[in-house]
């Protein structure tokens, strides 16, 4: 009994200890809770956040060099076999002269520090990251940045190879594709992107670029078509002269790469990761291309089986699906996903509907690209305003109204088809863009290349 006793008492005795040292603990670890909370939000406001942002562009960026080989798919497989190996060459060269160019003088006029009257960048040559031991204030890696805008140039070109294969020579197109990506495209980017004319005077608004990538090589493409002229015999007076591709399942291939590609394309425009904000808008705008392209496919379909009798042209279902995409580009975050589906396959009937309407004035474009990115490319541009209120002219509120796209859209039009114009033309009356008819006919691989994709077979 007396044990227990002094237990007991020994006991009660300690529970002031007890209790002071619980309360001691609690505090710590509020204490504790706190700073960690204070050193994440302090993390999360430099260096973490940094990581995030870079590695957003760099991980994009590959995902949207990977668009290169989707590109020199599909148009080697809609081009006839005599000229696939010119094409598999073009498309290589010309992601590393657009890597070149952008390098020396494009991403400078694309993002000056300085312009005149906000519409032409002050030249300033050879781009340079700067010190690698500092963050940037830009909140990202420069040269993460610079990789990411490269490959966005390289995909304006390849919209230029597609129109103009099988009958262009290499030279005069490697030329127009580094005058294209040192000035023509860069100059266009800096009006919205660089902060320039079109952004700070009519707010106008192109999240990814369906009109600063897509309607600029577009234009560029169209322009091209026009003076180099169509493909000999595609045309007899108004009858149309099917030239079908080689190889639809390599086109096939080549259009689900660029639909994987357009989600790094989209995607990592949101340009920072760092947030949750961020991030959630980054798997938003995944969702919203996905869908843009679903539209695009099957209004595509419907439509070709409609006009062709139940018929569904493959080529038509491949060119909806990435004239979908292309929509989307412009506003690939504000739409809900039913809307994107619907903006998508508004697109992908417009790349059907198209092609007829080039073939009646004789403008021959090998795979589609004048009506997938050029035409969509304005459709997707237009209807940004609808995401935003549907506001006619430009408004106080700096959101993009009808008009304020529009300006953008034939600003563009009008620089790039000009520019387009002046080289093509110069290049024409020197050193000519346009093989002759006999290499035209023996096929660009055996005139241009000196090598044939597929010496096994006869060529078509």
């Amino acid at each position: 009994m007396g044990q227990l006793l002094k237990r007991m008492t020994r006991g009660v005795a300690l529970l002031p200890v007890v209790a002071f040292t619980g309360a001691l603990a609690y505090a710590q670890e509020a204490d504790l809770e706190a700073r960690l909370a204070a050193l994440e939000e302090s993390v999360n406001g430099s260096a973490s956040a940094y990581v995030d942002n870079s590695y957003l562009f760099l991980i994009g960026g590959l995902i949207v060099m990977f668009m290169a080989a989707g590109f020199m798919c599909l148009e080697v497989g809609l081009v006839r076999s005599k000229n696939a190996a010119m094409q598999s060459m073009k498309n290589v060269v010309l992601y590393a002269v657009s890597g070149l160019m952008f390098w020396f003088v494009g991403y400078n006029m694309a993002y000056p520090s300085d312009t005149i009257a906000g519409l032409v960048g002050i030249p300033s040559f050879i781009w340079s990251g700067g010190d690698l031991e500092a963050m940037s204030d830009a909140g990202y890696a420069p040269a993460s940045d610079w990789y990411f805008q490269m490959v966005f140039v390289a995909t304006a070109a390849s919209i230029v190879s597609g129109t103009v294969a099988e009958r262009v020579k290499l030279w005069p197109f490697l030329i127009f594709t580094a005058v294209l990506t040192s000035f023509i495209y860069p100059i266009v980017v800096s009006w919205e992107w660089g902060g320039g004319y079109l952004d700070s005077e009519w707010a106008f608004s192109d999240f990814a670029g369906s009109t600063l990538v897509h309607s600029t090589g577009g234009w560029a493409a169209l322009v091209g078509a026009l003076i180099i002229g169509p493909r000999t015999g595609k045309y007899f007076g108004k009858q149309v002269n099917p030239m079908p591709g080689s190889n639809i399942p390599l086109a096939g291939l080549g259009t689900f790469i660029l639909w994987f590609g357009w989600f790094g394309f989209n995607g990592a425009s949101q340009l920072a990761a760092g947030t949750v904000t961020d991030i959630n808008s980054v798997a938003q705008i995944f969702a919203n291309t996905n869908m843009g392209a679903v539209g695009g496919t099957l209004f595509a379909m419907i439509t070709t089986a409609v006009l062709y009798k139940g018929k569904v042209d493959a080529t038509m279902v491949f060119n909806g699906a990435l004239g979908g995409l292309v929509s989307i580009t412009a506003e690939p975050l504000a739409p809900s996903m039913g809307a994107s589906v619907l903006i998508g396959g508004v697109g992908g009937v417009l790349a059907v509907l198209t092609v007829p309407v080039l073939d009646k004035f004789k403008i021959d474009d090998v795979v589609g690209a004048i009506p997938v990115h050029l035409v969509c490319g304005i459709w997707g541009t237009i209807i940004v305003a609808a995401s935003y209120g549907n506001n006619i002219m430009p408004n106080e509120a700096g959101d993009p109204s009808y008009v304020g796209q529009l300006v953008g859209v034939v600003l563009t039009g009008v620089f790039v088809s000009i520019a387009s114009l002046i080289v093509w033309m110069a290049l024409k009356v020197t050193i000519g863009v346009r093989a002759s008819e006999e290499e035209e006919m023996a096929g660009m691989d055996v005139s241009e290349v000196g090598l044939e994709a597929y010496p096994d077979f006869t060529n078509a």
